[in-house]
């Protein structure tokens, strides 16, 4: 019986580390690094020609966008440094003073051709080919092996498609919903009685934490959205790359929001000690919204991450019924707040604040806000693509490619509405 429990958590494991990213990496970036070398023995005449599986080692990433990117500036880098050296081999050859003259050409031609990251590879690549004795068969051997690397770390990433990052991202991003959940009912509940200063400083400070996790949800995101780019196995790439990047723009000012309410709140139980934050009916139901606002957060988390289906339909639907049981909430809180601040009018500020910031986490979350704002992000995103690359987009707007992603995007808020 217990090994008949052990074989699915063992087969679990497996299926997230043959997802992990480090191990992905690890294992393609070795096959690739190692058949680069067997293509060389073959054809540079260079007894142990390393700089082929040293530029598919470089050249292979996780996504294929990264792939492409990384490659052509690698093989840029390489040529470039290769025909300084060459030129200096002509001009002065190999001294102390030359070698120094070489690296700073190198590294003023490495930003005049563009290779970012690559800069230094162009003094490397310089000063490796300068260095030997044969210059001119060194150099063009260095880059044979260099086309070779990276032509095979390019095919390894097209014969053999890199996984789509979008379930990992869709997961950092459901575990900082369900930490703003947390914190919120947490709030919610020291809201309804009595905290003390201290206890009040901490769920700011729990608050503030939350920068850390939007930083680390981020990196997640934009590895998902290179994996998406120029993926054969991903249609409409543009549209899930903007509901991701949208939707944690959505939770990120939530954040901040929040971050907000817990300042007002802690600023009103240092005023307020060691008397109750609100009236006994007030906290109850400021407790109560906060807790209706938790769920909807995670409910607006799984929409924005789930699949365009019978799933998301549903997602969505509670979402909506979420909010308008929020929104009722915030009516029957608002009379209440007023109130107070009548009565007790050094506090209005703080009274205000509160309202003012659940109004602002409720637009947010409300998704006819959303619709607006993917509309915009795809326009955007539609006119930076035309202006960066216009003949490519006439070339997609003859192919029908924009007729279709404008299909689905009409799809996509008809389901919204």
């Amino acid at each position: 019986m217990r090994e008949v429990r052990e074989e699915p958590a063992l087969r679990e494991r497996l299926g997230k580390l043959r997802r992990d990213p480090v191990v992905v990496q690890t294992l393609r970036s070795a096959a690739a690094a190692t058949i680069a070398y067997v293509i060389a023995l073959r054809l540079s005449p260079e007894a142990a020609p390393l700089t082929a599986p040293l530029t598919a080692l470089l050249v292979v990433q996780v996504t294929f966008y990264a792939t492409l990117t990384n490659g052509i500036r690698r093989v840029n880098a390489v040529v470039a440094g290769v025909l300084v050296a060459i030129a200096f081999s002509l001009l002065v050859g190999l001294t102390w003073w030359s070698l120094a003259l070489l690296i700073v050409a190198s590294l003023g031609v490495g930003h005049l051709v563009r290779v970012n990251q690559y800069v230094p590879e162009v003094a490397i690549s310089a000063m490796l080919v300068l260095g030997v004795t044969t210059v001119g068969d060194t150099a063009w051997a260095r880059v044979l092996e260099t086309l070779i690397g990276a032509v095979v770390g390019l095919g390894f990433n097209l014969l053999l498609a890199p996984p789509v990052w979008v379930d990992e991202a869709g997961e950092s991003m459901g575990g900082l919903a369900r930490r703003l959940r947390q914190l919120m009912l947490r709030i919610g509940e020291e809201a309804a009685g009595r905290p003390a200063f201290e206890e009040a400083a901490a769920r700011l400070h729990e608050a503030r934490r939350l920068d850390h996790d939007i930083i680390e949800v981020d990196a997640a995101l934009r590895q998902a959205e290179d994996s998406l780019r120029l993926n054969p196995r991903v249609r409409d790439s543009v549209l899930h790359r903007v509901v991701l990047r949208t939707g944690l723009d959505t939770l990120e000012i939530c954040t901040v929001v929040l971050r907000v309410l817990a300042r007002s709140l802690t600023d009103l139980a240092r005023d307020r000690e060691p008397e109750p934050l609100f009236a006994e009916e007030t906290g109850a139901v400021l407790g109560q919204l906060l807790s209706e606002i938790a769920d909807a957060v995670v409910s607006f988390s799984a929409l924005v991450t789930t699949n365009v289906s019978s799933n998301a339909d549903a997602a969505e639907s509670r979402l909506a019924a979420e909010l308008r049981t929020a929104a009722g909430t915030r009516d029957k809180l608002a009379p209440l707040l007023r109130e107070e601040a009548e009565r007790e009018t050094r506090y209005w500020q703080l009274h205000g604040a509160v309202l003012t910031e659940v109004n602002r986490i409720l637009d947010e979350l409300d998704t006819e806000h959303r619709s607006r704002r993917l509309l915009e992000e795809l326009d955007r995103v539609s006119q930076e693509s035309r202006a960066r690359m216009p003949r490519l987009t006439r070339l997609r707007e003859r192919m029908g490619v924009q007729e279709q992603l404008w299909r689905n995007r009409t799809g996509f808020f008809e389901r919204s509405r």
